[in-house]
């Protein structure tokens, strides 16, 4: 019961920060030691480490072979015609995108470019023949690099993998000598994609704090820090789950489905548009009745190897995620949105509560605005919508 708790928290806090809250990617993250001393930190993955025990335990017993068949009887109808799922609801995101429109690839990416807009929409008629997914594989990797241009590598990182993912789905699905490998692409790549989003929740707790201002209710009353703490462990796990044993990654999709699906409700279309890729992702995993994969397949099959898992998995993230930032911005000083610098500038002398407080007023008051790290050419590029 306190796992599915978790589950819900979670869905309260899926959408991404960076859609509807200000920001500023350069700003000096919080250090690990800051979540690894939170006992909320620790609550939620004893939480998690008990769903993956019990969901291990459950398939290597007798009535593992049994739930999973029960599962593949369910879905086969969906999972024989999986690609055409898949095709058709990719082809549908970037009508989506072209009809939101000024944006690359997802709704906070930004752009004053007409063109990118009708590029978006030539990728999606390209994915209605496999003679020319191909050439939309081509188009999604241009501009994710066209916005890699204007965002900056760190910012660009969270749509890295999915990204690639997506692409790499389009150009292998048409040969036949390639296909088998596209749906472990993608699984691996929406692995990789939501591990790394998830960390800013311990990096840059601080973006949260307007967004939970504006909707108090998304926290069940817990303290704002608990509340990112557990969704951050949640979202970070599950992925993980997606590269596990057959049950658990199931399970996790199917977990990260009801997630995303839930966060619909409080953040509205944009939500849906941008997590729509997501969504497709966790149908066609939840259906796959692939029973072996091979990755790291010793260390999956023993109990021991879930927390030794899920502890490779944050150390190396962590070190990745603290390292590009601190390689990429250094490792003193950082920047702050504006407002959030007045906010400061105006109480210097005031208690660590009360500044906290402060910036989440200022955060709520403007809480569709970012300040993106590349200035344009004709000054300090931040974007409003």
């Amino acid at each position: 019961m306190a796992f599915f708790t978790l589950l819900f928290l979670a869905s309260s806090a899926e959408a991404h920060v960076k859609w509807f809250a200000a920001y500023a990617v350069a700003e000096s993250p919080r250090p690990p030691s800051g979540t690894l001393d939170s006992p909320w930190f620790w609550l939620a993955l004893s939480l998690v480490l008990v769903f993956f025990i019990g969901a291990s335990a459950l398939e290597r017993g007798s009535r593992g072979s049994g739930i999973l068949e029960r599962i593949d009887r369910w879905t086969a109808p969906l999972w024989s015609r999986a690609d055409d799922f898949v095709r058709v609801t990719v082809g549908a995101f970037f009508v989506a995108l072209f009809s939101v429109g000024g944006v690359y690839l997802t709704p906070e990416l930004r752009t004053s470019s007409e063109w990118v807009s009708w590029a978006q929409l030539l990728i999606g008629a390209l994915i209605f023949s496999r003679r020319t997914m191909p050439l939309a594989a081509l188009g999604i990797i241009a501009l994710w690099l066209l916005a890699l241009r204007d965002y900056g590598l760190f910012h660009m990182l969270d749509y890295l993998a999915l990204g690639v993912g997506v692409a790499g789905y389009l150009a292998l699905e048409p040969f036949a000598g390639w296909r088998r490998h596209r749906f472990t692409l993608l699984r691996g790549a929406v692995a990789i994609a939501l591990m790394w989003s998830s960390l800013e929740k311990f990096a840059f707790t601080g973006w949260f704090y307007p967004l939970i201002a504006e909707k108090p209710y998304l926290t069940l009353g817990l303290p704002a820090d608990a509340f990112i703490q557990m969704t951050g462990v949640a979202e970070f796990t599950l992925g993980v789950g997606l590269i596990w044993t057959p049950l658990v990654r199931r399970f996790s999709a199917l977990a990260l489905l009801v997630i995303f699906t839930a966060a619909v409700y409080p953040f509205g279309r944009i939500d849906l548009i941008g997590h729509g890729l997501l969504m497709t992702m966790m149908v066609t995993i939840a259906a796959d009745p692939t029973r072996e994969i091979r990755m790291v397949p010793a260390v999956r099959r023993t109990v021991a190897g879930i927390p030794a898992g899920i502890t490779a998995a944050l150390v190396v993230f962590s070190l990745a995620y603290w390292g590009m930032h601190a390689a990429l911005y250094g490792t003193a000083g950082g920047v702050k949105t504006h407002l959030q610098q007045a906010a400061l500038n105006l109480i210097p002398a005031a208690a660590d509560a009360d500044r906290r407080t402060a910036l989440i007023l200022v955060g709520a008051a403007t809480p569709h605005s970012h300040l993106a790290e590349n200035p344009d050419p004709a000054g300090s590029r931040e974007h409003r919508h």
